[in-house]
């Protein structure tokens, strides 16, 4: 079920080789059983206004038990192709329907899939590549004007030295999004390993559930790209829980985002100057619905269940509990009513600076997080998993996710300019709650 489509260019391998990935070959990856001819799927307005932007996120494995060898021939192939029988739209192809909005051809024209090696070993790659380097785990080319051939979700194997391997995952936004990835990937283990999918996917547009959001569509046509610089710090289940016991007398029920969310913003900001003259800051929080609504989307709904909410205080000078409450009522009192209001118009991804929630990717039994429970084998699961969202605008992003250790560990990925996550990296609010930096090279994203 794979087609060979070629190899990489070979001008292209010697300037990435420099960076350490070397791309060997690119092969479609169909699904086991044909999908039946004439389905399209339609996408919500909600998927359409995601037009411009991209996600991607690697899940990085140590492979200690060699469980990965080659693609072509290993089992890890196999297990793809069928468990894309049960998403036919990841195997289609974006065509405009008969309204002129994009929708997706469910022709098994299949995922475009690219091998890779790196000229470095796991553990040197996590400890001193850049965030710029990471985006060549990723295999991606922008939407071309006639996207009738092009593989809108796409897979990077990447092969280190040693022994390592990291699954690179990039899609559309207007196809998912990464809860939704999370749950996919997560389905792709269990078919290997055999195990029933506990996400299984549900594939009907939002509207079709009385959940019709803004008609406006948006461009796939990329933003000016701004010239960002990437973070990533990890904080241990530890130190969170006693930032939590700090600031319980301002906010009992605080959860991990909630204070993270606050200490960035309010970092960001002490090197920021207000925007209005009342000194007060915005923060877009976004964050996922599907619980909310009534009945609940599953994790598994396949598209985009997002709600951008702007809070907008004075947070210099302010002590930091009092803006971890705001944060934390912020998100409290989104309903299922409210969702449709706070999106509508609203420019999303970096037009305010934004921060994302990802707590819903945390399975409440084990307080493991559905990133971290996606394991090919039994005794190894990733050792870090990366997300990003491409085409982010000028005011930049915080993602606030999961970390490897599980519990209320938590990772936050920025994307500010380049002075600003400078002064992040020895900011002392951060440096003292002893955060490791993650891909820590030098180098400014592209």
């Amino acid at each position: 079920h794979i087609v060979v489509w070629g190899k990489a260019n070979p001008s292209r391998n010697i300037s990435m080789s420099k960076l350490r990935v070397t791309l060997n070959s690119k092969l479609t990856v169909v699904s086991s059983r044909p999908v039946s001819s004439g389905k399209v799927h339609t996408l919500s307005a909600l998927d359409r206004r995601m037009g411009c932007h991209t996600l991607h996120v690697i899940f990085y494995y140590k492979n200690d038990d060699n469980w990965f060898k080659s693609f072509d021939l290993d089992p890890l192939r196999e297990s793809l192709s069928e468990v894309l029988t049960q998403y036919p739209v990841l195997t289609g192809r974006l065509v405009r329907g008969e309204n002129g909005e994009w929708e997706v051809r469910c022709n098994d024209a299949g995922v475009r899939t690219i091998k890779a090696t790196v000229d470095a070993t796991l553990h040197e790659w996590l400890q001193s590549a850049s965030h710029s380097e990471e985006k060549l785990l990723v295999a991606w080319d922008d939407m071309p004007e006639d996207p009738s051939t092009w593989s809108p979700f796409r897979i990077q194997i990447n092969s280190f030295q040693e022994g390592g391997v990291a699954i690179g995952v990039s899609c559309s936004h207007m196809m998912a999004d990464l809860t939704f990835i999370a749950s996919f990937f997560k389905s792709w283990t269990e078919f290997h390993r055999h195990f029933p999918i506990t996400h299984p996917p549900l594939i009907a547009p939002l509207s079709t559930r009385g959940h019709a959001l803004s008609s406006s569509s948006s461009s796939t046509k990329t933003t000016s790209a701004t010239n960002f610089a990437t973070a990533t710090f990890k904080f241990s289940s530890s130190t969170i829980k006693q930032c939590l016991s700090k600031v319980r007398d301002s906010c009992p029920n605080a959860t991990p985002f909630d204070f993270l969310a606050a200490l960035f913003w309010t970092r960001i900001a002490s090197v920021r100057p207000p925007k209005t003259q009342d000194q007060t800051h915005s923060l877009c929080i976004c964050s996922d619905f599907r619980s909310l609504l009534k009945p609940p989307l599953p994790i598994g709904y396949l598209g985009n269940a997002l709600n951008f909410s702007t809070l907008s205080q004075k947070v210099k000078d302010v002590e930091l509990g009092v803006i971890v409450r705001a944060v934390h009522w912020q998100m409290e009192k989104l309903s299922e009513e409210e969702i449709g209001a706070s999106n509508e118009g609203k420019r999303v991804y970096g037009s305010e600076l934004t921060c994302v929630c990802m707590e819903q990717l945390m399975e409440e039994e084990d307080q493991e997080s559905l990133l971290y429970g996606a394991g090919f084998v039994n005794n190894e699961k990733p050792v870090h998993v990366s997300c990003r969202v491409g085409n982010v605008e000028s005011e930049g992003l915080i993602m606030v996710m999961p970390s490897a250790e599980g519990g209320v560990s938590r990772s936050v990925t920025v994307m500010l300019a380049e002075e600003e996550v400078a002064e992040l990296k020895k900011d002392e609010a951060i440096m003292e709650l002893e955060a490791v930096m993650v891909l820590a090279g030098c180098g400014m994203d592209d």
